[in-house]
């Protein structure tokens, strides 16, 4: 928890609500003696505009961040910026007018982003006759029933005369006391909502941190990418926080549900805007297209049609999406149904978080829901729908990183560890924590490649069967070799690296199903055969080129010389090649291994470079066989070219 002389900051932040010259800004200054309206704008005009951000003191000190926000319905947009933030709300409502539009409009946010405490406070009673204020606060009470605020505490008070402000100070501290603190774990999620230069600092950003920790000295990024937006874009965003602050103060840390200003060393202030995140490094993606469960406004006026264009809030952005229906063809007024949205630009967002949904045109807010998996795609036919629609029921129920990791491992089949953390959206460590979890249970198995690799059970035996059916298959083949080759193993399973294979193969060895003898695999059970009749076949093919010397024999002439079965033939070629007795050059020349070597002795005779022209005296060849041999000599690092020279290496 950050401290500081005057007071013990609280991680909770209280977001106003309300219609628009219901008296928030004038409440909130009563309150904290912060005016949150800062611009001229606002000034000249007698609105709020902007955010606004105050520390609340409390009389036992503890100080909570509060939220001024806009309550005019054009400026919705910065409303849930801020609100989307919040952990509970203080809805505002003028006695001189009771409940207005923007009253039910901003309630509703607030039901929809999840808000589940908060109180009301019934201002502006020094303008009502006696009395009056009483039945304001029946008729609050009435419209609230049914919504996280029923029971809750209903305040008059004015922010003028200052009447009922020490009552609402204590029912602020008894809400405080009611709201569960944010968990300070997992990675840091800072969505911008102003980003601004100070002179002599730089870069400073200010946002309410939804998860985890800000440490002084972190390094972070700042998602999306910028990439094509403008003559400073690049593809990505790194910086480091030089200092932190929370309410004015400097800390050392800052909390998950604290107001913080960020300075940043290595991003410019025209780099950012409102929308974008500051994230810990290597756990969260930008996304075009995620999985969610979206719930309709009861009181909204039409459905909501599969493919139809809305705006999406969520965090701080606003952007254009698309709605993809995964079941039905509508969504009803009061329905909820699980879907994704494809978006028109791409956002940074959290399992779990919320957002809200306004209709393309007329701007009115229809309804929200929340994000589920981040990272998805339209999927295409009926059974990419319905995978898609078992992550989603998987999900909704999975409470903790390792059961996220569980389903979400079990939907893909295998994760790498950068994809998994990403997933997952947790840092290294807690995603090591979490597959421990699991490995002690056996809901998954792990490869060590050249990062790890987590594997569902049922994926895992899959794999083990793709690699001892190619180990079957390659044994019937070419029955005369001691196994199948771990490289070309590595063609025919799934699998990223070498070092996975080899993970993968010592499991198998260990449980007795193969065996690995100098880099080839054989099931128990094998016997090489036909070792005399390979080495005839093989003795006769390097015979045949050896008398077409530099004037290299094709495949096709090879085959038509040797005379041997097709079957037989393929499988001596397949064999020598495993083997590298011979290499297949462009053309369809074939070098063996004996002629590559005596190339390389000519080579050498040669000096430190040659070039064709020389090689083809030495070898009284001409440009078409040498070229191939050249080329093949500069794949495999013999050679180097320069110009028209080859450096021996």
């Amino acid at each position: 928890m950050a401290r500081n002389a005057e007071g013990r900051e609280v991680s909770l932040v209280i977001g106003t609500a309300g219609h628009i010259d219901h008296g928030k800004t004038t409440l909130i200054s009563a309150l904290t003696g912060v005016d949150c309206d800062r611009l001229i704008e606002e000034k000249r005009r007698g609105i709020t505009i902007e955010l606004g951000f105050a520390p609340l003191r409390l009389e036992d000190g503890r100080v909570v961040s509060v939220i001024d926000v806009p309550g005019h319905e054009r400026f919705i947009r910065q409303m849930v910026a801020g609100a989307s933030g919040i952990d509970a709300t203080l809805l505002v409502v003028a006695a001189d007018e009771s409940v207005m539009p923007q009253t039910r409009e901003h309630l509703a946010i607030m039901e929809l982003l999840g808000v589940k405490e908060g109180l009301v406070a019934v201002t502006k009673i020094d303008r009502v006759e006696e009395g009056m204020a009483g039945l304001v606060v029946e008729d609050v009470a009435e419209f609230v029933r049914g919504t996280f605020l029923e029971g809750k505490p209903i305040v008059p008070v004015s922010g003028v005369t200052g009447d009922g402000l020490d009552a609402l100070r204590r029912e602020i501290a008894a809400l405080v006391d009611r709201v569960k603190p944010r968990p300070r774990s997992g990675a840091l999620f800072l969505p911008i909502d102003r980003a601004f230069p100070i002179a002599g600092f730089g870069t400073v950003i200010t946002g309410t941190a939804y998860h985890g920790v800000a440490h002084l000295g972190d390094e972070i990024e700042v998602l999306p990418c910028l990439a094509g937006k403008g003559p400073s874009a690049r593809s990505g965003r790194e910086g480091r926080i030089r200092s932190l602050q929370v309410h004015g103060q400097p800390v050392e840390d800052a909390y998950a549900g604290q107001r913080v200003a960020a300075n940043l060393s290595g991003i410019a202030v025209d780099e950012l805007s409102r929308g974008d995140v500051v994230c810990h490094k290597g756990v969260y993606a930008p996304t075009s297209c995620f999985d969610a469960v979206l719930k309709l406004l009861p009181a909204t006026k039409e459905a909501l049609r599969h493919w139809q264009r809305l705006h999406l809030c969520i965090g701080t952005s606003e952007v254009l999406a698309r709605v993809a229906l995964l079941r039905s063809k509508q969504i009803a007024p009061g329905g909820e149904e699980p879907a994704q949205l494809v978006l028109e630009e791409p956002v940074v967002c959290t399992s779990g978080q919320r957002f809200i949904l306004r209709f393309y045109s007329p701007l009115i807010t229809i309804g929200g829901g929340t994000v589920v998996y981040p990272y998805s795609h339209k999927p295409r036919g009926a059974q990419a729908r319905a995978r898609v629609l078992a992550r989603i029921e998987g999900l909704r129920t999975a409470d903790t990183p390792a059961l996220r990791l569980e389903r979400l491992v079990g939907d893909a089949g295998m994760l790498d560890a950068a994809a998994a953390s990403i997933a997952i959206q947790e840092t290294p460590a807690h995603l090591t924590q979490a597959a421990g979890e699991l490995l002690k249970q056996g809901k998954l198995v792990e490869l060590k490649g050249d990062r790890a690799l987590y594997f569902s059970p049922t994926r895992f035996e899959d794999l083990m069967k793709d690699l001892l059916g190619a180990v079957a298959a390659y044994q019937k083949s070419f029955p005369a070799e001691a196994g199948l080759p771990l490289d070309e193993a590595l063609r025919q399973v799934p699998l990223p690296d070498a070092k996975a294979l080899r993970s993968l193969a010592a499991m198998m060895v260990e449980r007795g199903t193969l065996v690995l003898d100098e880099n080839k695999l054989h099931t128990p059970d094998f016997v090489s055969k036909n070792e005399g009749e390979f080495l005839k076949n093989s003795q006769a093919l390097a015979g045949i080129c050896r008398r077409h010397g530099w004037q290299l024999a094709t495949l096709d002439e090879v085959r038509a010389e040797a005379g041997l079965p097709p079957k037989v033939f393929n499988a001596l070629i397949q064999s020598m090649k495993n083997s590298r007795g011979l290499v297949i050059l462009e053309n369809n020349y074939v070098l063996t291994s004996e002629m590559e070597q005596a190339m390389l002795s000519i080579f050498r005779g040669l000096g430190e470079s040659v070039t064709l022209a020389a090689v083809r005296d030495a070898t009284q060849s001409s440009r078409k066989f040498i070229l191939p041999i050249l080329e093949y000599f500069d794949s495999k690092g013999y050679t180097r070219r320069a110009g028209d020279v080859r450096i021996v290496k």
